[in-house]
């Protein structure tokens, strides 16, 4: 597939991502699987962050006991459907610093409509994840990237539930660098720009909204 993938493929995440794509899986569940398999998918994102140590005394002893260095993390949220991972990798990194991006596709040429962006100061010196649920014909996630890398951003991973082979195969070609991390990689595109079998619009079964 690709070597900038890595598929997050726990049981669990599995058996939640089964019952997202569900038609019959209600806006509140959907939420809340959504926040939950986001946990799983920070984890893998985050695995990597460099550790320095700092001395602690627990109730028995002193010790140099592992913490994080560096910078504080950047979460961009690809609106509006990031919001819905963003809570989740928030809930591990709660002290991370939050942009957002606001895009929309549209739906004749399928190419990103920028409606609005706001970014932390110095991102250039932070890992950046986006976060956005779905990796279908990967635009939105390109002009996403190419935003934060235009504001000097270097070390960037991508976060999403889901991926089409060719969102995966675009995104290797104009941004190999990046990493995706997803908790599944569907058959195909279908002719509008959905992934197939998918699970719909995430927005919409998200919020409720048609």
């Amino acid at each position: 597939m690709s070597d900038n993938l890595i598929l997050v493929d726990h049981p669990l995440v599995q058996h939640k991502l089964t019952l997202m794509r569900d038609k019959a899986c209600s806006t509140g569940k959907f939420r809340a699987l959504l926040r939950e398999i986001s946990l799983f998918l920070g984890y893998e994102a985050l695995r990597d962050l460099p550790l320095t140590t700092m001395n602690i005394e627990t109730p028995l002893v002193e010790m140099e006991a592992p913490t994080l260095d560096g910078k504080k993390l950047v979460f961009v949220s690809i609106l509006r459907a990031g919001n819905g991972l963003l809570d989740g990798v928030l809930e591990l990194a709660p002290a991370a610093r939050v942009g957002f991006i606001g895009l929309y596709r549209d739906p004749v040429t399928l190419h990103p409509v920028e409606y609005y962006k706001k970014l932390p100061a110095n991102v250039q010196e932070r890992p950046v994840i986006l976060v956005d649920p779905m990796l279908a014909t990967a635009n939105s996630a390109i002009a996403a990237i190419d935003n934060v890398k235009a504001e000097g951003a270097v070390d960037i991973r991508f976060i999403c539930l889901l991926a089409a082979p060719e969102g995966v195969a675009k995104m290797k070609e104009k941004h190999p660098d990046v990493r995706i991390f997803t908790a599944a990689v569907d058959e195909r595109l279908n002719k509008k720009g959905y992934i197939l079998p998918g699970l719909g619009d995430a927005g919409d079964r998200m919020f409720g909204t048609k």
